[in-house]
């Protein structure tokens, strides 16, 4: 028989059965999976977090996924073209009939592909300045703390204490930190930016010089110090840094951006602290070539004053050439002060001689002319003035005068302007007016109307009427009235006073049912209640 007439009885499923029954099947059969393939189609994380492309070889390729969470907590991110070893589980995509792997680790194939991805991170950071020789500073020449990010258990923290406390004793500030490992690159990054963070001054010292250190590994341990978190850390630290990761021929980006790199953490040390008994050796030298410079320009001053104190003639000599000319001065200052009165006494004569009283009487006929011709010029000068300012008063007041008059046309017309904008403001104001007594004029009569509509009159107009009692409230049951009850009973056309029947017995008081159950005997029957009339609602 044909196949298909042999599968005529078969079970017959769905798509969607099919496709969990092919789904179920492939998780079952291989679970978790470990796939070496080259990373083809990535484009970057998708608009919801998580990470498609495909793992390829040369002859086949499979889909694979990585979810917004997993991606997150890799420390290895997967790039375009990169041979990576992934683990995950296999399972099926019903949506397109296809299977794919759904990474939960990622690591590089190999070294190969890790010294490919360090090429790449290091030429993008080195093409944003952080390598260049212009941004390190430098180191302290003696610091007084020194801040070590390290872990705390390993070989380096002691081998760098112990080399100090060598050298120079000096205070050590010590970062705890994973030096491998996931997480490890963030732990290092915050130790860095921490150190930095500390305040001049604080509880906690600043440390002066940072050493970042951690022993020899192969690639893959030593990876944490390429990551870009702590490269940009590095860079941005204001306190020099000092790079001892791993041996002398272990390289890591953090090498090429750090202050200064040293070959081992023991090394990174000596860099950051002098030798002591060097120090010590060299300031006693110094002291001496200082005594032995000092004694030898004091011999030198002291040679130097004999010789000069030896040229030196004696102080009578000296003094004997200024004694002679003080001598002399003596001598002629009585000749000198005679011949000085003459002289003035010949000039006081001549002085006195020309102060006459000709003189006198010409020097203020001089002055009275020139007063006189002083106040002539005066007089002349003030008539002119004035004769300016009666000028300019008189063109200030013919100005004056135009101005005060088209200054009184103008306010005319703003006069008549505000007239004629104010009758239309009255004319509008006016229709206004009506406008809105008409409007208001019609929402009183459709209030009306609507009050007609909903008042009960309408309905007493119909035929019903209203009980009210005594006390003119309403009454809505037959229950609610006592005999010989006054009522008031209110139709449409008017109001009319009535009695209840004085037979009719008095409505029975609420009790509490008794727990026993009635016998027939006792049972009586329930009072008829009014029944409302079904197109009728509630009035009040």
């Amino acid at each position: 028989m044909p196949p298909a007439e042999q599968l005529h009885n078969a079970p017959e499923f769905t798509v969607s059965e099919l496709s969990q029954s092919l789904k179920r099947t492939v998780e079952d059969t291989y679970g978790h999976v470990r796939v070496r393939g080259e990373i083809s189609g990535f484009r970057g994380a998708h608009s919801s977090g998580h990470c498609y492309f495909a793992l390829k070889d040369e002859s086949a390729k499979i889909e694979a996924v990585i979810w917004k969470g997993v991606h997150g907590r890799m420390r290895f991110k997967p790039q375009e073209g990169l041979e990576v070893i992934a683990t995950g589980k296999l399972t099926t995509y019903p949506g397109s009939s296809k299977y794919q792997i759904v990474i939960e680790a990622l690591e590089p194939a190999g070294i190969g592909a890790l010294m490919a991805l360090m090429e790449e991170r290091k030429k993008k950071l080195a093409a944003e300045g952080l390598f260049d020789e212009a941004r390190k500073q430098l180191l302290p020449w003696l610091p007084e703390v020194i801040g070590v990010v390290t872990s705390p258990t390993g070989a380096v923290i002691r081998d760098i204490l112990h080399r100090l406390e060598d050298r120079f004793p000096r205070r050590v500030l010590v970062w705890p930190v994973k030096v491998q490992g996931e997480g490890s690159a963030e732990q290092v990054a915050a130790a860095i930016r921490g150190f930095n963070a500390l305040p001049e001054g604080g509880r906690i010292p600043r440390p002066d010089v940072l050493i970042v250190a951690r022993g020899g590994g192969s690639l893959e341990d030593l990876w944490s110090f390429n990551e870009e978190i702590v490269v940009r850390a590095a860079a941005e630290s204001m306190i020099p840094l000092i790079s001892a990761v791993g041996h002398e021929t272990d390289i890591t980006l953090i090498d090429f951006v750090a202050d200064k790199r040293a070959p081992t953490p023991t090394a990174a040390a000596e860099m950051a602290v002098p030798v002591r008994s060097e120090l010590f050796v060299e300031v006693a030298d110094l002291g001496r070539r200082t005594r032995a410079y000092w004694q030898r320009a004091q011999e030198s001053r002291r040679s130097e004053l004999r010789a000069a104190a030896r040229a030196l003639p004696g102080a009578g000599d000296l003094l004997a050439i200024p004694r002679q000319r003080l001598d002399s001065a003596g001598a002629s200052l009585p000749r000198c002060l005679k011949a000085n009165t003459h002289a003035h006494f010949r000039r006081f004569t001549a002085a006195s001689s020309k102060l006459t009283l000709r003189v006198l009487h010409g020097q203020i006929s001089q002055a009275d002319h020139r007063l006189t011709v002083c106040g002539e010029r005066l007089g002349l000068s003030a008539r002119s003035l004035l004769r300016r300012r009666r000028d300019r008063f008189a063109g200030l007041e013919v100005r004056l005068r135009a101005s005060k008059l088209s200054n009184a046309q103008a306010q005319r017309n703003a006069i008549a302007r505000q007239r004629e904008r104010t009758h239309r403001l009255s004319e509008r104001a006016s229709r206004a007016l009506v406008t809105l007594l008409q409007r208001l004029e019609a929402r009183v009569e459709n209030s009306g109307k609507l009050l007609s509509a909903l008042s009960y009159r309408s309905v007493l107009a119909r035929g019903f009427a209203l009980v009210r009692d005594e006390a003119g409230h309403p009454v809505h049951a037959a229950d609610a009235i006592g005999p010989n009850a006054r009522l008031e009973i209110e139709f449409a056309d008017g109001r009319v006073a009535a009695t209840a029947d004085a037979d009719r017995p008095p409505p029975a008081a609420k009790r509490t049912p008794a727990p026993t159950k009635p016998t027939a005997a006792d049972a009586k029957p329930a009072p008829k209640r009014v029944a409302k009339p079904v197109d009728q609602g509630s009035l009040f």
